[in-house]
């Protein structure tokens, strides 16, 4: 298993021979090395040492590296822009939430990329997925960057945050302190390095109200401010794309005069609130599924009729904003023989998350006795979650990702993870054909010019380093 440093010195001592710090600068001695066992190494320290200053180290380590070999965190925003004129087309950017295994999911998502030459895809997390599994936004980033190097990725790295939503409850409380919440998350995800951000205030439409820009107004108000704090936050030049959505995930599908509402709204106060600023990329709507599916008692998810020709006429509308398209959630659990149609009704980009999950939980690899121990978790610690009419089966898939944080060494230390890797990458190769992104490599290099960030090094590093 990779080596969990303990201290600086450990953290350094490891590195000898592979990498050296030269001034405030990370200097790579040997490329291979670092790829195939230092990349490892530093993060599994970052998700598991318990010295802070370690930690500190492992992150800027990381950081400087993704630097120097060219995987460099990047805004999709002009490749965005570039369908949204109609210069690109017919492929749909898969953004997929790693859950679990972070490291090795990213290492195997560019692994299989680079064999297909595929250059627009997107790594995310939610903002409860930080929550149950223990990633915050600089623990995810330092996963995915370190996973891109051991993959050999030279390239764009798309981090995204997903779903920054509002809850409605807190927010009918107390609005500033739940915008507040969305604010530092805005805050966090760019301090991490993250140049995506999709911001979910869909939970506050309120459907009573007499009219569609009535119904939208706390919507794309609340989405307007955070676009203009983000824009604040830009320090590099580079545009972080700024996702919206129009109807929240299991809810009522969207209509196209929902969606005209919001955007007309959204493009009004942003012009107010920071003339001249960019607005979205994207907007998310619902055409008909669910986070996660609806599970079955007895196993198995409920059947969803996904409305492609809403989909496709939603992403119409977008493209005549300037926005990229439409956005589909909740997609990783459809049946394997929906996936070409997205492409087909012009989708920008599509989110999958509980697949990969299911994938690991449910895989002949995945140790029994390990499940077993999960599932008795669940039973303890998420009982306030059972729905009177949840069958057993129901409610351990529904609660079964609370313990991925809980589980997460043991999850990322399996044994068997390399047979389980090999099947995810076997689905993250078939999603990426029926999506249509082989081959997009150069078109990302055409219209995304990732900026270089050198990050200033820890007074703890640097002081380990002098003495």
């Amino acid at each position: 298993m990779p080596h969990v440093a303990t201290s600086i010195a450990d953290l350094l001592g490891n590195l000898a021979g592979i990498a050296h710090i030269d001034g405030d600068r990370l200097v790579i001695d040997d490329e291979a090395r670092f790829r195939s066992q230092a990349a490892a190494d530093l993060a599994w320290t970052a998700a598991f040492t318990e010295d802070d200053a370690t930690a500190e180290a492992v992150r800027w380590l990381v950081w400087e590296a993704s630097q120097a070999l060219g995987a460099r965190s990047a805004s999709i925003q002009e490749l965005y822009m570039a369908r949204a004129r109609g210069e690109i087309s017919g492929f749909t950017v898969p953004a997929m939430n790693l859950r679990a295994q972070t490291f090795d999911m990213a290492r195997t998502i560019y692994e299989t990329a680079a064999k297909a030459d595929v250059g627009a895809l997107i790594l995310e997390i939610a903002r409860s997925e930080q929550t149950y599994t223990f990633q915050r936004p600089m623990d995810f980033a330092t996963s995915a960057y370190a996973g891109a190097i051991a993959a050999g990725w030279k390239g764009p790295v798309f981090i995204q945050g997903d779903h920054y939503q509002f809850n409605a409850k807190k927010y009918a409380a107390d609005p500033e302190a739940m915008t507040e919440e969305i604010r530092r998350a805005c805050r966090l995800a760019v301090d991490a390095g993250y140049r995506n951000i999709d911001i979910d205030s869909s939970t506050l439409v309120d459907l009573s109200k007499p009219n569609l820009d009535e119904e939208q107004k706390e919507n794309y108000t609340r989405a307007a401010e955070l676009t203009a704090l983000i824009r604040s936050l830009e320090t590099d030049g580079v545009t972080v794309s700024v996702g919206g959505e129009i109807g929240e995930v299991g809810k009522v599908n969207s209509t196209v005069e929902e969606l005209r509402a919001y955007l007309d709204g959204y493009n009004a106060e942003l012009r107010k609130r920071a003339p001249g600023a960019r607005g979205l990329s994207k907007v998310s709507v619902q055409t008909g599924t669910s986070h996660g599916g609806v599970p079955l008692p007895g196993g198995g998810v409920a059947e969803v009729k996904l409305d492609f020709d809403v989909l496709g006429k939603l992403g119409v509308l977008a493209r005549e904003y300037g926005l990229a398209g439409a956005v589909q959630h909740g997609a990783s659990t459809l049946p394997d023989e929906l996936f070409h149609r997205f492409p087909t009704v012009e989708t920008a980009e599509i989110h999958l998350a509980t697949g990969f999950q299911n994938a690991l939980y449910d895989h002949p690899a995945f140790p029994a006795e390990l499940m077993e121990e999960i599932y008795a978790w669940c039973r303890v610690n998420a009982a306030d979650e059972r729905k009177p009419d949840q069958a057993e089966d129901q409610f351990l898939y529904s609660t079964r990702k609370k313990a991925i944080g809980p589980f997460k060494r043991q999850i990322w230390d399996l044994a068997t993870k390399d047979e389980i890797l090999a099947s995810q990458g076997a689905k993250i190769g078939f999603l990426f054909e029926e999506l249509r992104v082989p081959g997009t490599m150069a078109m990302v290099d055409k219209y995304v010019k990732p900026v270089p960030v050198a990050r200033p090094i820890p007074a703890a590093l640097k002081a380990a380093v002098a003495g």
